[in-house]
């Protein structure tokens, strides 16, 4: 799976406000429903209800909000970095300024839980967090996920 076919400039907000975490996922749907011909008020939904079952700030300031759509043909993502940072009840109690949202289609199963390992793991890189927090247009960010998200040569 590469990040490249989840994830498109216009989908990354590089300067999003942060706020409470209602509002996060708001702007999230918000970029949702503009890049994917989602209605925002249903992602914004789906995301608080996946977040009524449990936090998915992940620590290290990141946070992966998901959510299963109707309207969708593939897994999509939208990438978010906050100004200011926001409360997300993560595992490490500390707040969110990375958040890296997908969505997948209502029938996905075994692709959906890929995208989420993945991405994931990915963000579990210090030095690609640190990055990513100095990057400051949609095509850098989008280069640092793509890239590190390559598979290296054995």
């Amino acid at each position: 799976m590469n990040i490249g076919d989840l994830l498109e400039p216009r989908a990354i907000a590089p300067r999003a406000g942060g706020g409470s975490k209602r509002q996060v996922l708001s702007a999230i749907a918000d970029v949702a429903a503009r890049n994917y011909g989602l209605d925002a008020d249903v992602v914004l939904d789906a995301l608080l209800e996946r977040e009524a079952a449990g936090s998915t700030g992940v620590g290290h300031g990141v946070a992966v909000p998901h959510a299963r759509l109707a309207g969708l043909d593939r897994m999509r993502g939208v990438f978010l970095r906050l100004e200011q940072p926001t409360g997300f009840e993560s595992v490490d109690d500390q707040p969110v300024d990375l958040v890296f949202a997908l969505f997948a289609p209502l029938e996905s199963n075994t692709e959906h839980l890929r995208a989420l390992a993945r991405v994931s793991r990915l963000l579990r890189q210090g030095d690609l967090r640190q990055q990513l927090r100095q990057a400051r247009t949609p095509d850098a960010i989008l280069s640092l996920l793509t890239l590190e998200a390559r598979p290296t040569a054995a």
